[in-house]
């Protein structure tokens, strides 16, 4: 009686703690949820924001209501976090449980990871490989210890790698047509869209909306939580008719529209936010409560029919989800309050914009050997198509590709034909993989499309078209980066948890608890680095010439006195370590040189394209202005640069210290340098010149105190008293200082004239 009672209190705490560990995992789903809409709010949204179509209120509804409709829609892609990666009738509860809270736990790992190094990752390329991750670890010791199980018995590896290649055929599929449907649709509507809609886009529009009803409402339908297998069977039959009455009836209706002179493009932008917004939800939903619901599923089996057994087999997940309409409508609501509270879906311009905008614009990414060899080669192949092309053809081509005439909403990144085909194709294609039970990573496909797009519009110049591959090719080194990361650790996870018990699961809970707090406070930081150069966006948006030169001059000013702070901070560090023999001082200077020389390129990068967005004659008489201002802050990092290089090398081999005579004579110099370099920094934030001749002479009169003490320890060098190596060093900091000197004076000079 006593054993009993002592088993019967034993199963009885298992099982609560195994509960705990459920409602963990929903927990965890429903940040995973509110981080995935926030960060992936703009696959859905950027079209829409970016060509401008409606106020930012009205395409959030739209988007609100296809997320919801898309959550409640998504029950057959369940199927892929129960059975689609293992079999589970040969794994007990207690093995289900372990993978499942493996795999979350690994997730927020990951994203905590990712996000920390500015890698890109997807949710659902990390959701499948942490699967088959944790199910191989379990799978592994499970034949380890029966000699009658095999791999193939337990992983269902047919599913996982159809599952693994629709991810990655899908980038490619999804660049392909993305290319080729915008490059017919330009050939058929030109950058000046407005005279050929006449005939043309009732056509165009019919097609768009019969597209969606078919892949959004008949193939989504079709497992959703509410239709009966009557209604099932009817839309079966009766598909062809369906799709042949949409096609009359919405290329009349967009027909109609075009005449009561309603923009159809907006309505098909719209339409298109709609049907995204629900294959996202559709499609992503099953990334974040999917592998929950599975271990939910696994627990009430357990309770019911497992008789407390920790290996009771899950033969029972191997039946279709039967997903409570609870679940998924809450899991919807969820999202759609992460999408109108997210600051960061507010936040509309983000990498695949800038990576696809028609014009010029801010180059996020640097310039990579690989995106030059490729620039390189499809401008050898582009020649070779040209030179074997007709002469006529080739002009007819031009000519329907010429911007000119190009038709842009006020602010907006492209046009409305192009937004439309990206909402549309990327929807339409993540539909399919949807329908098809292939959890497609909608954040890569919709990516993918907008850079096939823009790359039939040209927009990706021979000025831009490095920066802009470079882009690309990190985005996509980063998808498997994230598909190998994510096995190992959720493998290992896995491990760890089945071999450690109770124990390891509740300190691995204990770390994503700590990883999500650190995780909150640096997202925080990182949005406030992210929106400090909104300036710049509002330029690029602004039509007003005269705005957008205020607007300029606003940005010039906080960039230079960003330049002369560091200027002072790396100065003063610098000189301080070499004063007090202070290496950590001058590998701190040496770390802010190192971040100045990035920032300075992507700065005047900036501005540069700032420039064209003002008056054309004013432009001219500031350009040289410009220039010389952009020179002078080069000139801080060049001149600090050599200055750092042989203080860090003399330190660091523990060379004889300056004599204090040295620091005698120099710290009254330096300081007033520092003075100086901050007075002048006031003054272009003031935007008051007013004592601009008095600071030239102060700065005359430091230049030639400074040029005395250079001529003073050229003269000391060659003392035989006195340390080469020291006094070598003294000298190139006080070179360095008349370099500091010159170049801060030129700069207010320069800034004077550009901003007067």
């Amino acid at each position: 009686m006593v054993l009993f009672l002592h088993q019967t209190l034993n199963n009885t705490v298992m099982e609560i703690f195994y509960m705990g560990i459920v409602g963990f995992l929903f927990l965890l789903a429903i940040f995973d949820l509110m981080v995935g809409v926030s960060n992936d709010a703009v696959n859905f949204l950027g079209s829409a924001v970016g060509a401008k179509v409606a106020k930012f209120r009205t395409i959030i509804i739209v988007a609100a209501v296809g997320v919801l409709c898309g959550a409640m829609f998504s029950n057959g892609m369940m199927t892929i976090a129960r059975n689609g990666i293992y079999h589970p009738e040969y794994f007990g509860f207690i093995d289900v449980l372990t993978i499942c809270l493996a795999v979350m736990v690994t997730d927020v790992i990951l994203l905590d990871i990712f996000n920390s190094l500015g890698l890109p990752t997807s949710t659902t390329v990390s959701m499948v490989f942490e699967l088959l991750g944790g199910a191989f670890a379990i799978a592994l010791i499970k034949t380890l210890g029966d000699d009658s199980l095999a791999m193939g018995d337990l992983l269902n590896t047919s599913k996982a790698l159809s599952v693994i290649m629709g991810i990655f055929v899908s980038v490619a599929i999804a660049f392909f047509f993305g290319a080729v449907v915008q490059w017919i649709s330009r050939l058929i509507f030109t950058f000046n869209y407005k005279p050929r809609m006449k005939y043309l886009i009732g056509i165009f529009g019919g097609i768009a909306a019969t597209s969606i009803v078919y892949f959004i409402l008949i193939k989504g339908l079709k497992d959703s939580a509410f239709m009966t297998a009557d209604n099932k069977a009817w839309v079966q039959q009766h598909t062809l008719m369906i799709l042949a009455c949409c096609m009359v009836g919405f290329t009349l209706l967009m027909q109609v529209l075009h005449w009561l002179k309603i923009n159809v493009f907006k309505v098909i932008v719209l339409l298109g936010t709609f049907a995204l917004a629900m294959a996202f939800a559709g499609n992503d939903l099953v990334n974040f409560v999917g592998v929950p619901l599975a271990g939910y599923a696994a627990y009430t089996e357990y309770a019911t029919m497992g008789g407390g057994n920790p290996d009771f087999l899950m033969t029972a997940l191997n039946s279709p989800a039967k997903t409570p309409f609870f679940f998924l409508f809450a899991a919807g609501v969820v999202m759609i309050i992460a999408l109108v509270t997210s600051k960061k879906a507010q936040n509309v311009i983000k990498t695949s914009v800038d990576l696809s905008r028609q014009d010029e614009g801010d180059e996020m990414f640097g310039s990579s050997m690989a995106a030059r060899s490729l620039v390189r080669g499809a401008m050898n192949l582009s020649n070779a198509v040209v030179r074997y092309t007709p002469e006529p053809v080739r002009r007819w081509v031009d000519k329907r590709f010429s911007q000119d005439e190009m038709v842009l909403e006020n602010g907006a990144a492209f046009d409305l034909v192009r937004a439309s085909v990206n909402l549309l194709l990327a929807s339409l294609l993540i539909a399919l993989g949807t329908s098809l039970k292939l959890p497609l990573s909608t954040t890569y496909v919709t990516f993918m499309v907008a850079m096939g797009t823009s790359l039939a519009d040209r927009a990706w110049g021979r000025e831009s078209a490095v920066f802009r591959i470079t882009g690309v090719m990190s985005v996509v080194g980063g998808w498997f980066l994230t598909a190998g990361a994510a096995f190992t650790a959720c493998f290992l996870v896995a491990l760890l948890m089945y071999h450690t018990g109770a124990v390891g699961m509740v300190l691995m809970i204990a770390l994503v608890i700590f990883l999500l707090i650190r995780s909150n406070r640096r997202y925080r930081a990182k949005m406030l680095v992210e929106h400090e150069d909104d300036l710049f966006r509002r330029i690029l948006s602004c039509e007003d010439k005269a705005e957008a030169w205020a607007l300029l001059r606003e940005h010039s000013v906080k960039s230079l006195s960003e330049s002369l702070d560091y200027a002072s901070n790396a100065y003063m560090r610098l000189t301080n370590g070499v004063l007090n023999e202070d290496l950590k001082q001058v590998r701190k200077s040496a770390a802010l040189t190192k971040d100045q020389k990035e920032k300075l390129k992507r700065l005047r990068r900036k501005e540069l394209v700032a420039l064209r967005r003002i008056d054309l004659s004013l432009a001219m008489e500031k350009n040289t202005w410009f220039h010389v201002q952009s020179n002078c802050c080069e000139q801080f990092y060049y001149t600090l640069k050599r200055a750092t290089e042989p203080c860090v090398e003399h330190l660091e081999n523990n060379f004889s210290p300056l004599p204090k005579s040295y620091a005698e004579e120099f710290v009254p110099v330096r300081n007033l340098l520092d003075h100086l370099i901050n007075r002048v920094r006031r003054m272009i934030e003031s935007g008051d010149y007013s004592n601009a001749q008095a600071m030239t002479e102060t700065a005359d009169s430091l230049r030639s105190n400074i040029q005395a003490l250079r001529t003073a320890q050229e003269f000391r060098i060659h003392d035989s008293e006195t340390n080469i190596k020291a006094g070598l060093i003294y000298l190139t900091l006080l070179a360095e200082s008349q370099e500091l000197l010159a170049s801060t004076m030129k700069l207010m000079r320069a800034s004077n004239r550009f901003q007067n």
